[in-house]
């Protein structure tokens, strides 16, 4: 599990923008189209991928009080879900947190 905490914390720094996502989420489909309107690149982790997925998503789950993805990094700092950054998009505020 630490490990797996490590690897998730360096996931996490590896770029501006991390997405937590799997590959048939419509809420993920909908976070990264949302990044590509407004031209940052990001990082996304497919869950459904990776051997470790589920591992991944429960300590995201105990990380950021939620365990649905997509798990949305800017900065280090989780803005929550699909639903989340569709708000503040819409709101303009995710430009703001580059």
């Amino acid at each position: 599990m630490p490990a797996t905490r490590e690897l998730i914390d360096q996931l996490i720094a590896s770029d501006t923008v991390v997405i937590f996502s799997k590959t048939h989420c419509p809420y993920c489909k909908m976070a990264k189209e949302i990044f590509g309107k407004i031209n940052k690149k990001f990082t996304a982790i497919e869950l459904d991928e990776r051997d470790d997925g589920d591992e991944i998503q429960n300590i995201l789950g105990e990380m950021t009080g939620a365990r649905t993805v997509p798990r949305v990094f800017v900065k280090g700092i989780c803005l929550g879900g699909g639903s989340d950054v569709k708000s503040l998009y819409n709101s303009g505020e995710l430009e703001k947190k580059f």
